[in-house]
């Protein structure tokens, strides 16, 4: 069970608009390595997973990574909020908007659909771990390409953010899978 608490994990407070910028930080949201698919790949592998601790740490990561969603989304919704034609047309945005309007639609920076095929889920503890960890480096590098691409304080700040929490579930993947399979843990 899941309780929603109506506020974001981190403030999201963008001042100038960017759609250009939005373009692409909404790959974080709906891109390859982003926060829809690190969502659904670990509440999915905590079905199959036989040990509670490891199942209760995808849960926590997994309903984290729901959090960053709506952060990310957020982010893209302000700096595209009250466009007029003008700027659509100027920042390129305007495939995008044809079809979207300003809604918050799961792409990847490149305009191709989120998809699931993105994610794994192979029911194996190691194989599944070691996704994990690779995603959690992804979704880093992923913000470390983001931050490349601006200087806005108010975008930096929350990129900076999310790009922490990544490095910290990674830890967290990693910290379990030497724990677990290094002949410390005496339940495996």
């Amino acid at each position: 069970m899941f309780v929603y608490e109506k506020k974001l994990q981190y403030p999201v407070r963008i001042k100038n608009t960017n759609p250009k910028l939005a373009a692409l930080i909404i790959s974080q949201y709906g891109g390859p390595h982003g926060e829809l698919g690190a969502s659904l790949r670990y509440l999915s592998q905590r079905y199959s997973m036989p040990y509670p601790e490891l199942k209760g740490l995808l849960t926590d990561i997994g309903t984290e990574e729901l959090g960053h969603l709506e952060m990310v989304g957020t982010v893209v919704h302000q700096l595209t909020r009250n466009l007029n034609a003008n700027q659509i047309k100027e920042a390129g945005f305007d495939q995008y908007f044809v079809d979207h309007t300003a809604g918050v639609y799961p792409q990847f920076a490149s305009g191709e659909s989120w998809t699931a095929s993105t994610i794994s889920v192979s029911g194996d503890t190691i194989a599944d771990l070691t996704e994990d960890l690779a995603a959690e480096q992804k979704a880093r590098l992923t913000y470390d390409n983001i931050l490349r691409f601006t200087d806005d304080p108010d975008v930096r700040d929350v990129i900076k953010f999310l790009r922490e929490r990544e490095v910290v579930h990674f830890q967290r993947f990693g910290e379990t899978k030497r724990t677990r399979w290094n002949g410390t843990s005496k339940s495996c």
